[in-house]
């Protein structure tokens, strides 16, 4: 059975969600055979680590391992890079040189973004994989080398071939084993045990308190999307240790340091989402965590209620902040009927109608636009989504200036 833990305490892996251990345990797996392995995942999810996994439990731990960023070298020099060149062979050629395949002969070679290779390179590295044969820039001579092959990216590869700018056939070559990185979003019991680990590190570099997370941070910060992942988790750890004199962060703190569409350099929102369906989502979280506050507020009253210090209303609705949602009672009915179930009789008798989702989106924005004084540049930070966004939906939604 694979020890996850000890693996993880060696290289520096932290958390314990399925999505992770399932390929963590597929790296193990595929180690022990020489079998070529194709990574992949969003940016900023630590593929990195898995190759190194593969190296360390296969049979080539002791021999060379690697790693190559095929996007960080320009065109023109990477197949020099790769296979080497002889003395000659181009302007700036003084010497022969070995390539990455020739260096890691007997070990592992990574390379990452291996969807940025140019089509006469892939063609090079599928001779390799297919023969383990390869040819320096400028010789006639083919060369051996006996090189495992790990290779990652976070291109959507069966798109790239679609399109030609990725060869059908180095795909399947590579993607032998194939193991998929899960991004942030889909680990989220592990996004705070993320984010203490960050805190932390800031605080034994910085000599000062580490940051902590209330309830409401805690939960925005389980529940946003992070699209930069692990990257811009750590990121967003690390400003506010640094920034905030508080060494407890509330959520609308947090939520300053969290871009949204139309503001930061990061949506909030998947790529290739519809943007009416993705204004709708944010739209729907904003009124979620309104709610919460306003459930704190019911109970208190209610605990007033029962203690004889306030009366329950029996004909108008108390006016709340929050918009209601499809299926949850507006505040003042909730609380009315909260106190009949606790007092057991019958406060009020008002009819309710299934709410619509045009009904959620027009309360949400009229209930920004009221407390942000009719300013829609500032409602439309409170909702999530651009001034254009938010103009348009005032005028889809009829709603009149506040």
């Amino acid at each position: 059975m694979t020890d996850l833990f000890s693996i993880k305490q060696r290289f520096g892996i932290i958390g314990n969600s399925e999505p992770l251990n399932r390929a963590i345990e597929m790296a193990v797996k595929v180690a022990a055979s020489d079998l070529s392995v194709l990574i992949t995942g969003e940016s900023g999810v630590g593929k990195e680590f898995f190759p190194q996994i593969i190296h360390h439990h296969s049979a080539r731990k002791h021999q060379k391992y690697v790693a190559v960023n095929c996007g960080a070298i320009p065109e023109g020099t990477i197949d020099s890079e790769l296979f080497g060149h002889e003395k000659g062979s181009f302007t700036g050629a003084v010497d022969s040189r070995k390539g990455y395949f020739e260096e890691a002969d007997g070990g592992t070679i990574f390379l990452d973004e291996v969807a940025e290779l140019p089509l006469a390179t892939q063609v090079r590295l599928l001779r390799v994989l297919q023969t383990g044969e390869f040819m320096r820039v400028g010789s006639s001579k083919p060369q051996k080398t006996n090189v495992r092959v790990v290779a990652a990216t976070n291109v959507d590869l069966s798109k790239a071939i679609a399109e030609g700018k990725f060869r059908e056939d180095l795909y399947y070559r590579l993607a032998t084993v194939p193991i998929a990185v899960p991004p942030l979003r889909q680990r989220k019991e592990d996004i705070h045990l993320l984010f203490r680990k960050f805190a932390s590190d800031v605080s034994v570099s910085c000599k000062m308190p580490a940051i902590s997370l209330d309830e409401n941070a805690k939960l925005l910060l389980e529940n946003y999307y992070w699209k930069g992942n692990i990257r811009q988790l750590k990121n967003v750890a690390e400003q506010i240790s640094i920034i905030e004199p508080s060494r407890v962060i509330s959520e609308p703190v947090l939520r300053k340091y969290l871009p949204i569409e139309g503001v930061g350099s990061t949506p909030i929102i998947m790529d290739g989402v519809r943007e009416d369906y993705a204004d709708e989502r944010e739209l729907l979280y904003k009124v979620l965590f309104d709610m919460k506050r306003d459930i704190s507020d019911v109970k208190r009253m209610l605990l007033e209620v029962m203690s004889g210090e306030a009366q329950p209303y029996a004909s108008e609705p108390r006016h709340t902040e929050s918009a209601p949602v499809a299926g949850y009672l507006p505040t003042s009915q909730h609380y009315a009927r909260e106190a009949q179930d606790a007092v057991g009789e019958e406060v009020f008798d008002e009819p309710t109608r299934p709410l619509s989702k045009e009904d959620v989106q027009r309360e949400a924005i009229i209930k920004a636009l009221r407390r942000n004084g009719g300013k829609r540049k500032d409602a439309a930070k409170e909702l999530f989504m651009s001034e254009r966004t938010l103009y348009r939906k005032i005028k889809d939604l009829g709603i009149d200036e506040i």
